[in-house]
């Protein structure tokens, strides 16, 4: 598939891979948007990915709802709680900060962790984006998830792709450029024989076994910029 077919089934609800870059993490992750989750695609990132299933939301929508950065939570509440400062993530190998949020459950879960209630979850959250990308919606969070819970949030950074190039930002860029909610659910491939992140070409091969597109953090940045330039 060339990158304009992959973009389509990417738009159709579809799993995409996704490659940073070789000199950051040098992971794939597996990517599909939150509104198209459904049980069975919690099944696949768990059983062939194997890494933590989260939700990527782009930052005007994450303000919306009122999310917060983890690591500011963590600063406000180190006065009270000293194992916060003293865990700081101060040195990161392959970035300068976390894009993690807080974690939810929706609040028609029941413990949170299967594949039927991280599904409703996670296209739950889908939608709530949608509706989220200009208006104000915390009260409306609120009502519907609890936290803490079993999804991570993850925020992208303001200055997507220049202040950061994570998989978070790339899959929200994905997104945008495509023009479909940029709320998208991810979770790294993982490999049980290296008991290590699984290679990009290993990852190539998956994808081709299965018919789903891979794409290189440098395809989604160049087709970005590309797309927001016209």
């Amino acid at each position: 598939m060339n990158s304009s077919q992959i973009m389509d089934t990417f738009r159709a609800g579809n799993f995409v891979l996704l490659h940073d870059n070789t000199s950051r993490e040098n992971e794939v992750d597996m990517t599909i948007l939150a509104q198209s989750v459904r049980p069975h695609h919690i099944a696949t990132m768990r059983m062939d990915a194997g890494g933590l299933i989260c939700v990527a939301l782009q930052s005007k929508i994450a303000e919306n709802l009122g999310l917060p950065y983890l690591t500011d939570i963590y600063r406000q509440a180190s006065s009270s709680f000293k194992v916060l400062k003293s865990a700081w993530p101060n040195d990161l190998p392959y970035d300068e900060r976390s894009a993690f949020s807080i974690a939810i459950n929706h609040r028609r879960t029941f413990t949170g962790i299967t594949d039927i209630d991280r599904a409703l979850t996670i296209s739950a959250i889908g939608s709530l984006g949608s509706k989220a990308m200009n208006n104000p919606m915390v009260d409306i969070f609120g009502n519907e998830f609890r936290s803490p819970g079993h999804v991570p949030l993850l925020r992208a950074a303001n200055g997507l792709l220049t202040e950061r190039k994570g998989h978070t930002e790339l899959a929200v860029a994905l997104a945008e450029t495509i023009g479909v909610t940029p709320v998208i659910a991810i979770c790294e491939m993982l490999d049980a024989k290296t008991n290590k992140a699984l290679s990009r070409d290993e990852a190539i091969e998956y994808a081709k076994d299965r018919g789903i597109g891979f794409l290189d953090g440098s395809e989604i940045i160049g087709n970005y910029k590309e797309s927001t330039s016209s």
